[in-house]
C-alpha cells in the first residue's frame, strides 16, 4: 500500500489540525458511512503516534500513516489524498494496487 498526499492537502492538515511533535495523521477504517471500497465503513483520521505501521509517508517531519490494525480496510488499495478546493477539505481517492 502507498499513501500519496498533494501539497495542498498536506498544508490543510498542518493549518487546520494541531499536530504535536512526534505525532502524525493516522488514516483508519471506521464503522458507519460508506466509502468507495467498503459499504457501511468510512475512512477516518486521528492524530496519533505511529506504532505498527502498514504504510507511511512523511512530509515536513509529519508522518501520514495507516496502522497494521487497519489493513482490512486498505488491503488492495493505495490511498491518494487531495484537497477539494470547493469544500476546502481533504478528499480521499482509492486506487486498486497489484
Amino acid at each position: 500500500m502507498k499513501i500519496t498526499i498533494t501539497e495542498a492537502a498536506q498544508k490543510w492538515y498542518e493549518e487546520e489540525i494541531g499536530i504535536p511533535e512526534g505525532y502524525g495523521i493516522r488514516f483508519l477504517g471506521k464503522v458507519y458511512g460508506s466509502s468507495p471500497v467498503h459499504e457501511g465503513f468510512s475512512l477516518g483520521i486521528t492524530v496519533d503516534k505511529p506504532d505498527e505501521v502498514m504504510a507511511l509517508t512523511t512530509i515536513n517531519h509529519i508522518p501520514y500513516f495507516v496502522d497494521a490494525n487497519d489493513e482490512w480496510f486498505f488491503s488492495g488499495y493505495d490511498l491518494e489524498v487531495i484537497l477539494d478546493e470547493t469544500l476546502n477539505e481533504p478528499e480521499y481517492l482509492f486506487h486498486k494496487n497489484n
